[in-house]
């Protein structure tokens, strides 16, 4: 495994020689530490860290606070992966609030940011990519749910579709180092990535894109009772956890533990 450093420009070389980009998010320093040490590419501490892990129903009232405290956890585990961390609901309706709210991530470790929309975000991004790299997020845009009405797939009409394109390649042009396209329609998706020279990174948005990213809460079946289609389950944490905990609560309740082995 190569051991340098993954930066936003290696992932756009990696885009220009056809190797696909691996990314997942995390929220702690354990789960941080195991990614990299499997060659992870980029670990995003994503606004997804609400629900996830802090138990909203949906990224909205993800502070800028949270998302400061779980960037710090995952920097601490100093990964290879390019480190970039979520700008949250309304951190960034203005320049000036954007670059602050930035400018903290950074200091948190975080080594690049990323912002949700297209063409309305075009000049938070010129203003962010003078200093720090931006990943931008189009598609489904979680956290605009409260305006569209719920999670529904993007792209579907032709007119979608264009506005898709358009502000992905506003994003590009704005200097964005890569696109995140979310719940898009998979042949959709594959167009844009074929139109833009900064590389795109799927999640439910097929295969046709220049890397993948999952929820690892999701991929590692942390939640049983919701599985979002675009997620493959490579493990069952959820029933593991439930078969210890049961465990640990029967033999503390008929004196099998602690035993002679963990007493002093």
């Amino acid at each position: 495994m190569d051991e340098r450093k993954i930066t936003a420009q290696r992932l756009r070389e990696m885009k220009q020689r056809g190797e696909k980009i691996v990314a997942l998010t995390a929220y702690d320093f354990f789960t941080a530490k195991i990614m990299d040490e499997v060659g992870i590419d980029l670990i995003l501490v994503g606004d997804s860290v609400g629900m996830a892990v802090l138990g909203y129903e949906n990224t909205v009232p993800v502070t800028l606070d949270e998302m400061l405290h779980h960037t710090r956890a995952v920097a601490r585990a100093r990964p290879r992966s390019l480190l970039v961390g979520d700008l949250p609901f309304m951190t960034y309706s203005t320049v000036e609030r954007a670059l602050e709210s930035a400018g903290k991530l950074v200091q948190a470790g975080a080594e690049a940011v990323k912002i949700e929309g297209g063409e309305t975000v075009v000049e938070q991004v010129v203003a962010l990519a003078k200093t720090i790299p931006v990943l931008g997020h189009v598609g489904l845009l979680p956290q605009s749910i409260l305006e569209t009405g719920g999670y529904k797939v993007q792209g579907r009409t032709p007119a979608s579709a264009a506005q898709l394109l358009r502000d992905a390649q506003a994003l590009e042009a704005a200097g964005a180092f890569a696109v995140v396209i979310e719940c898009t329609v998979a042949e959709v998706a594959r167009q844009i990535t074929g139109a833009l020279r900064i590389p795109t990174i799927g999640i439910g948005a097929g295969n046709g894109c220049d890397g993948q990213i999952l929820v690892s809460n999701d991929m590692l079946g942390q939640f049983t009772w919701f599985t979002p289609k675009h997620v493959k389950r490579y493990a069952n944490l959820a029933e593991e956890m439930r078969k210890a905990f049961a465990a640990y609560k029967h033999e503390v309740e008929t004196g099998q533990f602690p035993g002679k082995e963990q007493s002093f």
